[in-house]
């Protein structure tokens, strides 16, 4: 199995963290598969939750990078991000989905559906099917419940406008693995050429 990624590997710029964690194996409680759709939120950006400056809720996206980030959207789903930049500079990582490949039973059961395309694609689909609440707010990405090991070999990546947003919804920073059947939506194909990563 490839390095298990510390959390000195988020303590960098939210747009070098993003693309890197395509390919990587995301595991919580043993549960999980290879990350291939994520997107990149930052202090700055006026769709981030910290844009308007720390709150309760949002208090962990400023502190030290490496830690959980988890919310609920509308009211319904939860969504997990990991926690990126230095301390004070508010980035992280929304999780979108997951090529499942460890734990499929289980996640067959939470999810309530054997279509493994749909296990994973979307990250309240995701957080569901990993077992990933509220309790998971503030823990550090590289202690249990969390695992996460670097991608190995090279991985096709491409970017594009981020999904679900109104505010600064041109930006091309959700990233994922090009051609992955697992993904919540398909890039459109101009995309393809946008980013390259190995």
């Amino acid at each position: 199995m490839s390095a298990r990624l510390r959390r000195g590997f988020f303590d960098r710029s939210v747009h070098e963290v993003a693309p890197d964690l395509i390919g990587a194996l995301l595991l919580v409680n043993g549960v999980g598969g290879r990350l291939v759709e994520v997107e990149a939120y930052h202090q700055t950006d006026a769709a981030a939750h910290s844009f308007r400056g720390p709150t309760e809720r949002n208090a962990v996206m400023f502190g030290p990078p490496g830690f959980a980030y988890v919310y609920r959207s509308y009211g319904i789903h939860w969504c997990l991000n990991f926690v990126c930049e230095r301390k004070g500079s508010a980035g992280a990582v929304l999780i979108r989905a997951i090529e499942p490949t460890v734990g499929l039973a289980t996640m067959r059961r939470r999810r309530g559906t054997s279509d493994q395309r749909l296990l994973c694609s979307g990250p309240g689909r995701l957080c569901e099917a990993l077992g990933v609440t509220g309790t998971q707010y503030g823990l550090p990405l590289d202690a249990s419940p969390f695992a996460i090991f670097a991608r190995s070999g090279a991985v096709d990546v491409v970017a594009g406008p981020r999904i679900g947003i109104t505010k600064a919804a041109d930006l091309p920073w959700r990233y994922g693995e090009k051609g992955s059947r697992f993904l919540s939506k398909p890039f459109p194909a101009v995309a393809a050429a946008a980013y390259r990563s190995t």
